[in-house]
């Protein structure tokens, strides 16, 4: 009975070492930045959604084509809706989800492009 209590004893310090241990290793990164023309290139693809293809907006269409837009002003565009600033329907949660810097990247690749 002892030894079986011992056993218990020592199994349950170890799992509470390993909980504690756990509980303070840093958050686990989902998703990393990928700023590689590629990774920037697949980001971009999902903007085609509402934006177009390659950033151009269909005729008449209400959502803004990014195709050549100054990087700046995408770039702050992104902070607007990142921060709540301007308005949006959609755009403020879709800002969250990227870094300054896959902003920066996205808003190099589509002001690069042609119009």
């Amino acid at each position: 009975m002892r030894m079986r209590f011992a056993r218990m004893l020592a199994a349950g310090l170890a799992a509470s070492a390993a909980a504690m241990a756990w509980a303070q290793a840093p958050a686990p990164n989902f998703a990393s930045s990928n700023t590689s023309p590629q990774g920037v290139r697949s980001m971009a693809s999902a903007c085609a959604m509402c934006h177009g293809s390659e950033g151009r907006a269909a005729p008449n269409s209400t959502v803004a084509a990014l195709a050549g837009r100054p990087k700046d002003e995408i770039v702050q565009s992104m902070a607007q809706f990142k921060s709540g600033q301007r308005p949006a329907t959609i755009m403020h949660q879709i800002a969250k989800g990227y870094s300054d810097a896959e902003i920066a990247a996205l808003a190099a690749y589509f002001s690069a492009l042609p119009r």
